[in-house]
């Protein structure tokens, strides 16, 4: 999804650097490892037209196209979500109207969907699976496939009026995550089995398969609209690649700039690209070549082991810095007035993440020993579930002998150094309109 569509994404004038949270090197590993993960998958989505074409030709036709989005910086990355969020929501909405008319049976003549089909699939196979581990199984798949939500505050560090386009933003990504991720994927698991033997094998991301999006056309015999529903996909999977690129560069910057990597990467260009952490950020972009190979498959099952856990520490991570943050500025005896943006939940809902992420956390932990199927894991099935946490905390000592630096006390915290200007005129304005509201307008203006 287009996480930062509703930011004005210009570079800000008075910020000659790249903002992120400081200890972030997870959030800098995820964006690396999914950028040849999702080339790969965009060379098997367009498969599904045509297989003779080899996969190594699609993955250059597309890196070739991230490549020269990124050239134009910033200003390329919001007009390429602009159009690219706009299309998928209006894909999105066009989807589950005719979801919901296919379950109700009025799919065309002939088709699998052309009496009422109802929850059917709910009991038979039934909508969850493999008993408790794979429940806990899921919660580590469903993190990945909302990583990246995390970059509307990226974004913002880039964006003119962060104060004014940040609360939009954000609201826009919880109603997009609630009505278009969780309505639509449930109604598509209405309409698809999950033991459908032409989805795509969850045991192997890259074997042959097909979306469930594009099997709920296909079965209902909505001619041409599978191949819609897959240029959605192709559409969407490009977008995570361009926003991988992205996020992944202005965060390595912002290590770069914090001393935790090496200074080149804190050149940053008169157009505002940090030129050489976006061309590092692309170049990994050709592991993508590796599905190639005859063990393609057994190396991508490590990258993706990688990239698995890595969004959990990130917004661990980010909601640690929160509570931190809140309790410095309370310690400088700082009022929230001079803060111009608050979290909807503050930091109630920092704590109320941590403890989520530790849940999903322990139940991974727990999918790593015995996972889903029966039995007990060997070392080399663990750590394919695992691998991050290793790596993070590989990372983190590596960068407390670098700097020499370790945890950061309350009292130390340094609040001002990089602060951006605001314009305080509108922003206070803002704050007595809102103060005359009515509560239910103020409900409203919270909520949306």
């Amino acid at each position: 999804m287009g996480f930062c569509h509703g930011l004005e994404l210009r570079k800000a004038p008075s910020s000659p650097s790249i903002s992120a949270p400081r200890a972030n090197t997870s959030q800098v590993l995820q964006w690396a490892i999914v950028l040849p993960l999702e080339l790969t998958v965009v060379s098997f989505t367009v498969q599904y037209w045509n297989k003779e074409v080899n996969v190594a030709v699609w993955i250059t036709i597309f890196w070739v196209f991230i490549i020269i989005v990124n050239i134009f910086g910033t200003l390329g990355y919001a007009e390429e979500e602009f159009w690219a969020s706009s299309f998928k929501l209006i894909a999105t909405v066009i989807f589950m109207v005719i979801a919901v008319i296919l379950i109700c049976g009025g799919g065309p003549s002939g088709g699998r969907y052309d009496s009422y089909w109802g929850a059917r699939l709910w009991y038979n196979p039934g909508a969850f699976q493999n008993g408790f581990r794979g429940f806990c199984g899921v919660f580590v798949t469903a993190a990945f496939s909302f990583a990246g939500t995390e970059l509307v505050g990226l974004a913002a560090a880039e964006a003119r009026n962060p104060s004014q386009a940040l609360p939009g933003a954000i609201k826009q990504v919880f109603w997009r995550i609630t009505l278009f991720y969780i309505v639509g994927l449930t109604l598509v698991g209405l309409l698809v089995s999950s033991t459908d033997e032409n989805l795509l094998n969850a045991a192997n991301p890259y074997a042959d398969g097909t979306s469930p999006f594009v099997l709920a056309g296909q079965y209902a015999g909505l001619t041409g609209y599978n191949d819609f529903m897959n240029v959605v996909i192709l559409v969407s999977v490009i977008s995570i690649g361009v926003s991988c690129v992205f996020g992944g560069s202005r965060t390595l910057t912002a290590l770069a700039q914090q001393g935790y990597a090496p200074k080149i990467f804190t050149y940053i260009d008169r157009s505002g690209r940090p030129l050489w952490s976006v061309a590092v950020n692309l170049a990994f972009g050709a592991l993508a070549y590796v599905t190639l190979a005859a063990s393609g498959g057994l190396v991508f099952d490590w990258l993706l082991a990688l990239s698995g856990l890595a969004a959990l520490f990130t917004w661990g991570s980010i909601s640690l810095a929160h509570i931190r943050f809140r309790k410095a500025w309370a310690h400088h005896g700082r009022s929230l007035d001079e803060i111009p943006f608050h979290a909807l939940f503050g930091v109630k809902g920092s704590y109320l993440a941590l403890v989520l992420i530790f849940i999903a956390l322990a139940a991974q932990f727990y999918t790593a020993i015995a996972p889903v199927g029966g039995g007990l894991n060997d070392a080399q099935g663990f750590f394919k579930a695992y691998l991050a946490l290793p790596v993070v905390l590989v990372f983190w000592a590596g960068g407390y002998l670098w700097k020499r630096e370790g945890w950061v006390k309350i009292a130390d915290i340094d609040i001002d150094t990089g602060r951006r200007e605001h314009d305080w005129e509108t922003i206070n304005a803002y704050r007595a309109k809102y103060a005359r509201y009515p509560w239910w307008r103020k409900f409203l203006a919270a909520m949306f």
